[in-house]
């Protein structure tokens, strides 16, 4: 869904987004949202997993899957924990694309939640209904609930909710470090600020066959709107803060929905911390003079991969759902006038819209380089 959100606002394509979507429960908002404030974790995941199992749209058989994989959670170390981490998902996506990092943290000793951001886990129409303070002050509630129960309190988000733990991160002294995988800050659209006004004008910006219970696929103009915000929130503190504490920071090259060489020179300057790292999926950068950097290639012909995604760096290869032989595969992937394969194995992966005229790609939904991945989080926070 994100990757096309260029596309959709630019002005070749302004006016399809009056089309109506289908009469569909997907297109239609909840009564309401779920409260966040609760003043006990489990509280919070009781409330909204209850919330979920009522509002959600479900799109297969198997209900209780779908409502794990959007409820909020937590994972607990087997001793006490000194040290917690809290994670935010991006637009559309789910406390779930953390699970895979959350697993492997809790196993060094973190105690690890994910939440559910407003409008998130049952229908995309809900993204009609929160707020921008919303959103921030879910971030801010539920760090200041982490923080309570650990001695070192970190942040970690996907996309915009990098935007978000990031902005919470540079007026909150009790953050002791970031974890950031392709973080929204500098948006690879020049028409995005304009999703406010259009929302007030139409409903949609994208209306698609919702086929995937961990991702909203469709995308109301209104969601577009908060995203805008987040971007302006922390590109506006990015000009002048500097977070002095460690950072990691993970992108793709080829990231079809932002600006990964404008992500890569903030980082040189606002995040001087020595022990943060930027890891580069991609060529590497000319005249690359920072140490702090490390490249790695996109381009793996023997897995046929040619390139990265915005989203597959937080999955492992054995994930069940995005994994390399899980149950979920993105064929819709920007590509027109090439024919599906019949052959799986046939079936290349990369980047939204990869462009190879010779085959056809669907979504890379995995990171070959995960335990790599994890190596260089152990290293930024201090574990290795």
């Amino acid at each position: 869904m994100l990757p096309r959100l260029g596309l959709l606002l630019s002005t070749l394509l302004f006016l399809a987004s009056c089309a109506m979507p289908p009469d569909y429960p997907h297109f239609q908002p909840s009564d309401n949202l779920p409260a966040y404030d609760q003043e006990r974790f489990d509280h919070y995941v009781r409330d909204t997993r209850a919330w979920i199992a009522e509002n959600r749209a479900f799109l297969s058989d198997d209900r209780n899957l779908e409502i794990q994989l959007n409820t909020p959670f937590e994972r607990r170390p087997d001793k006490p924990a000194e040290r917690g981490i809290l994670f935010v998902h991006g637009l559309g996506a789910s406390p779930w694309y953390f699970s895979d990092v959350a697993t492997a943290m809790a196993n060094d000793g973190w105690l690890v939640r994910s939440i559910l951001l407003p409008g998130h886990g049952t229908r995309p129409a809900d993204l009609m209904l929160p707020d921008n303070d919303d959103w921030e002050k879910a971030v801010a509630h539920h760090a200041n609930l982490l923080g309570a129960e650990v001695d070192e309190l970190w942040l970690g988000g996907f996309s915009t909710g990098g935007n978000l733990v990031t902005s919470h991160a540079l007026n909150d002294e009790n953050v002791a470090g970031l974890l950031l995988f392709s973080p929204g800050f500098y948006p690879d659209n020049g028409y995005l600020f304009l999703a406010p006004a259009i929302s007030y004008l139409w409903d949609w910006v994208d209306v698609d066959e919702e086929d995937n219970i961990v991702t909203y696929q469709s995308l109301p103009t209104r969601g577009a709107a908060l995203y805008y915000r987040s971007v302006r929130t922390v590109q506006k503190s990015l000009k002048t803060a500097r977070f002095d504490k460690p950072v990691l920071i993970s992108m793709s090259q080829h990231d079809s929905v932002l600006d990964p060489n404008a992500t890569l020179d903030a980082f040189q300057i606002r995040f001087p911390n020595q022990q943060s790292r930027f890891v580069w999926y991609g060529d590497t950068p000319q005249e690359l003079d920072d140490p702090r950097i490390t490249a790695l290639t996109s381009n793996l012909p023997e897995q046929r991969i040619s390139t990265f995604s915005h989203m597959n760096v937080l999955f492992a290869p054995e994930n069940s759902y995005y994994g390399e032989k899980g149950s979920h595969i993105i064929f819709d992937n920007g590509q027109d006038g090439i024919p599906l394969p019949e052959d799986s194995e046939a079936l290349w992966f990369g980047a939204w819209g990869q462009g190879a005229a010779e085959r056809y790609h669907a979504r890379l939904t995995w990171n070959p380089y995960f335990r790599d991945l994890l190596d260089s989080i152990r290293e930024v926070t201090g574990d290795s």
